[in-house]
Order: C-alpha cells, then sequence, then structure tokens
C-alpha cells in the first residue's frame, strides 16, 4: 500500500511540471504539491508530459459532457483522487454538480484536508459553494454541501458505500465514478467488486477508468519491471492485456454498454491547434517511444441509463 500511495506524489509533481511549461492550466495544482526540483528530472520526460496532457484532456472532456447532459443535476465520486483539483476547476466554470465526492486512502484524505484547511485558495471556493450547516472537517474526512473528502479503502465496497452516505450520496441522482490509475492496483476481484457495486448501486450512472492497457508485449514488460523496482506491484495488470480485456471487465461486472480506445487515438481528437501549440513547447526526440507510451494507457467508459439520458 505504501508503494501504491507513492504514485500520488509521483502524478502531482508531474502534473504540476507540466502545468509549470504550460501544457495546461491549473491555478490549485501549486497548493498540493512542491514543484519538481530539477529542471527536467529523468522521470518526467517530454513523452510523460503528452500522456499527462492527453490524459487530463479525455478525462476532463468525459466529466464535462456528463455534467453538461445532467445540466449538473447530479454527483461525481473520485475514486482514488489523490490531489486532483477537479472541483476547484468546475467551480471556477460554472460546472459543479450537485456534490462531488473524492475517496482515497486515509493518510492521502489527511494530508489533502490539512493542505485545503491552511490555503486559503482551496478552502475559500468550498466554503463559497457551502450552504446550511457548519462545515464538517476532521482529519480524514471533509464533507460540505457540495464537496466532501472521504477516507476508505477502495477494496471494501461495503464499508465505502456506508462512509459516502454518511456524507449524504444520493444513489438515486445521475452518478460519474472516475478512478485514474486506481484498479490496476487491486486485484481483478477487489476491482470487479467495486465494479459491481457501482453498477448495481445507482440506476443512472457512468464509470469513467483511465489506466494502462496492451501490457502483455515487451514494452508492457518494461514498464511492470520499472515498477516491481520501486516495490509497486500492479496486482490487476492481467485485466489491461488489450482494449477488449478492458471493456470485457465493464461488460461482465454488470454495466451495459462499454468501450475503450487508446491514448494515442484520444491525442488524435484533441482540439488539433493546441496539440500543435504543446508540441511547440518542447523538443521531442523520441516520438517512436512517446507513440509507445500512448498505446500502452488508455480511457474506457461505461454507462447504465435507466431513464435514457
Amino acid at each position: 500500500d505504501e508503494a501504491v500511495r507513492g504514485t500520488c506524489e509521483d502524478a502531482s509533481v508531474c502534473k504540476r511540471f507540466a502545468v509549470s511549461v504550460g501544457y495546461w492550466k491549473d491555478p490549485y495544482i501549486q497548493y498540493f504539491v512542491r514543484q519538481a526540483k530539477e529542471r527536467k528530472a529523468p522521470e518526467i520526460n517530454r513523452g510523460k508530459l503528452g500522456c499527462y496532457y492527453a490524459r487530463v484532456h479525455g478525462v476532463s472532456y468525459l466529466i464535462k459532457a456528463f455534467l453538461r447532459k445532467t445540466e449538473c443535476n447530479c454527483q461525481i465520486v473520485n475514486l482514488g483522487a489523490g490531489m486532483d483539483t477537479m472541483f476547484w476547476r468546475l467551480k471556477d466554470e460554472n460546472l459543479l454538480p450537485r456534490k462531488y465526492f473524492e475517496v482515497d486512502f486515509p493518510m492521502i484524505a489527511a494530508r489533502k484536508i490539512h493542505n485545503i484547511k491552511s490555503k486559503p485558495p482551496l478552502s475559500k471556493p468550498i466554503m463559497e459553494s457551502h450552504s446550511g450547516d457548519s462545515l464538517l472537517i476532521d482529519s480524514h474526512s471533509l464533507d460540505s454541501s457540495r464537496y466532501a473528502i472521504v477516507g476508505a479503502d477502495l477494496r471494501f465496497s461495503a464499508d465505502l458505500e456506508e462512509k459516502l452516505k454518511k456524507h449524504n450520496l444520493d444513489i438515486h441522482l445521475p452518478t460519474l465514478l472516475v478512478a485514474e490509475c486506481v484498479l490496476v492496483y487491486m486485484t481483478p476481484q477487489q476491482s470487479a467488486n467495486l465494479l459491481k457495486w457501482a453498477a448495481s448501486t445507482f440506476p443512472v450512472a457512468m464509470f469513467i477508468n483511465y489506466e494502462q492497457v496492451n501490457m502483455a508485449d515487451r514494452f508492457g514488460q518494461i514498464m511492470i519491471e520499472n515498477l516491481q523496482r520501486r516495490q509497486c506491484n500492479l496486482a490487476g495488470v492481467e485485466v489491461c492485456r488489450s482494449l477488449d480485456s478492458q471493456r470485457e471487465r465493464l461488460l461482465l461486472n454488470g454495466w451495459e454498454t462499454a468501450r475503450a480506445i487508446d491514448m494515442m487515438k484520444v491525442y488524435s481528437f484533441l482540439p488539433q491547434a493546441d496539440v500543435k501549440r504543446i508540441e511547440g513547447l518542447e523538443f521531442l526526440d523520441e516520438k517512436e517511444l512517446f507513440e509507445q507510451l500512448m498505446q500502452h494507457y488508455c480511457i474506457c467508459w461505461a454507462s447504465n441509463d435507466s431513464s435514457n439520458l
């Protein structure tokens, strides 16, 4: 678990670096993570930044599509949210759902809550969107009328549901669940249980999953070995064999429709003027490596739609 928690820090440092270079705008990430000390730490290469760019834009596109389709009369549950800043960015765009939930290990939840409490640019938007009784906050959870942080282990869905309901989760509202590089750290059975729970709990729901794919080839094996050297085990990697295996997992666990595309495809769908802009930010000397990396990550999305949204 400690190595998995460490991936939260890695992702945050990469995102902060990408924002500082100009890949996308995020005025809030600076309050959650230190700046990468080196101008170009070896693990933050151009290919990795491009992959984060496609990930942030691809996931954001689907989230906003869901919000517009439901006219924001919905809730979002960000599973394994880490130091994600989506709540604040949606508020800036006047696109907040009825309630935005974040779930992560209690230790990570505590760290995020500490940052929010100590930094007014983070706490003020939560207070501005809050109405009703006093805001509830302790070391491992935060609950306001529009935003909640829940410290929980996603491998235990009964405990997860109980904690979310304590923070006023409404199972009758259209619900968007987001998991970015989360399911791969669980065993296939644990992630199946989480997906089944989500599919059976919400009558109208969408699940967005961003994670590895095509992991059975040589490039995939090298990725696995690199993580293993850091004591980080991809317990669920067997489900990441192909786009088909990613899609099948969703369909087999109670979702009516499912799609999956690799990040090279996502990259080709993004506004090409902006893609050209970010490609001009830094020289990409390893184009082939970048394409290989992008072909080993994917976005999958599934839906259950009892009211034909």
